[in-house]
């Protein structure tokens, strides 16, 4: 199985599983009854540009667009599996911690504010956005540019799969029990479901920005802890459905 396909199925694989758990769980299945059409296409568009589009763009028109700008460079790192991995998990993580927070700014909020318009923790409003949000970040046009250069790509698109996979599991209500071994470990460094939970309520503002790892809100004092959830999740809006999807500007 080549590299690219063994991504395509853990990412895949993740979000089934994710869904499947949803349907099966009486809380899971409880959010799914309480959204409204307009959340389910909302969600629907999202999940579809994120998945489908998006890759699409990156292996045709910013491919392209790479190959022009830097002609003789495509291939030219020479970089093994795991700090071509670690360039993945750790160094474009902290790019995207930046970027994001550049998204909770006065100058792009309104862009950003339809991703905090989801009410719960649900894997399907993982790519809930504006339709062009994605040109705002980073991840399009970094992943573009390190899958050209990179003479052996298969670290970079490990580290890009297993992030996408994370994405889906943390925008989830599929939490870790506080007292486990599991969660003793893993909330040392790991951006857990009920971290980004916090990010997307409304009783504690500017905080939680990182994707992977913990430890960038923790160097730049915007990372905040409680094993407890929030009560309410996401923002008001008045936006219309089409405002929401394509511009977000009343």
């Amino acid at each position: 199985m080549g590299i690219q396909n063994f991504s395509q199925l853990l990412i895949f694989g993740t979000f089934i599983g994710l869904v499947g758990w949803t349907i099966t769980n009486q809380i899971g299945r409880t959010q799914l009854k309480v959204k409204s059409h307009e959340d389910w296409l909302l969600d629907g568009i999202g999940l579809t540009i994120q998945g489908i589009l998006i890759p699409l763009l990156q292996a045709t028109l910013v491919y392209w667009l790479y190959q022009h700008l830097l002609p003789t460079q495509q291939g030219y790192l020479k970089v093994s599996l795991i700090p071509a991995f670690l360039i993945r998990f750790v160094v474009v993580d902290y790019l995207y911690y930046w970027n994001h927070r550049l998204l909770h700014t006065k100058l792009l909020w309104k862009v950003h504010q339809v991703h905090h318009t989801v009410t719960q923790m649900d894997v399907l409003g993982t790519s809930r956005n504006t339709l062009w949000t994605s040109l705002l970040i980073v991840y399009l046009w970094i992943h573009t540019l390190l899958l050209y250069l990179l003479a052996d790509p298969t670290g970079y698109l490990l580290g890009v799969s297993l992030t996408s996979a994370l994405d889906l599991w943390r925008h989830s209500s599929l939490m870790i029990p506080v007292n486990t071994r599991q969660y003793q470990f893993l909330s040392t460094w790991l951006i857990l479901p009920q971290d980004h939970a916090w990010h997307h309520c409304r009783e504690v503002h500017n905080s939680n920005y990182g994707a992977n790892l913990k430890v960038w809100d923790k160097l730049h004092g915007t990372y905040y802890e409680s094993k407890n959830l929030p009560s309410i999740i996401g923002i008001p809006s008045s936006l219309n459905f089409f405002q929401k999807l394509l511009f977000p500007f009343s």
